[in-house]
């Protein structure tokens, strides 16, 4: 004997005790007594509803700028210099672009992925907090 299709409030569907595909688009009330709401699928990625990402453009890059202020022009050439050798591991996928303008270090990513361009961010920010601190520990650097 079949027990009756139920949603949980994790939006599973169950029947008998296995999910299935005969059980989709049922819902019932949870032990509770309140229903609960089944979860829609949609195609698009997290955070977003299938209308905003079917008006959005496929081919518009995201882009992020960074602007870190050094103490002295020198210390954001060590910085600079200590960051630049790192290559992108997608190079092809994501571009990044590391200056330096007087005091300041400016880094510039472009990327057509945002998962990628994320990832990218995540390890610059982890590789520039290791260069701070260092310089830090080290003190400000002797003139060249």
């Amino acid at each position: 004997m079949q027990q009756p299709a139920h949603t949980g409030c994790t939006g599973a569907e169950v029947q008998g005790g296995h999910g299935g595909p005969s059980s989709a688009g049922t819902a019932a009330p949870a032990s509770g007594g309140a229903p609960c709401v089944k979860r829609v699928q949609h195609a698009s990625g997290p955070g977003e509803d299938a209308a905003s990402t079917a008006k959005r453009p496929r081919n518009r890059p995201h882009i992020f700028a960074l602007s870190v202020p050094f103490p002295s022009p020198l210390e954001a050439d060590i910085a600079c210099g200590s960051l630049s050798p790192d290559p992108e591991p997608h190079p092809g996928a994501v571009w990044k672009e590391v200056t330096v303008s007087g005091s300041v270090l400016a880094v510039r990513w472009r990327a057509d992925d945002s998962r990628l361009l994320r990832i990218s961010i995540v390890n610059f920010l982890d590789h520039l907090t290791m260069v701070m601190r260092t310089m830090q520990r080290f003190g400000p650097p002797l003139s060249r």
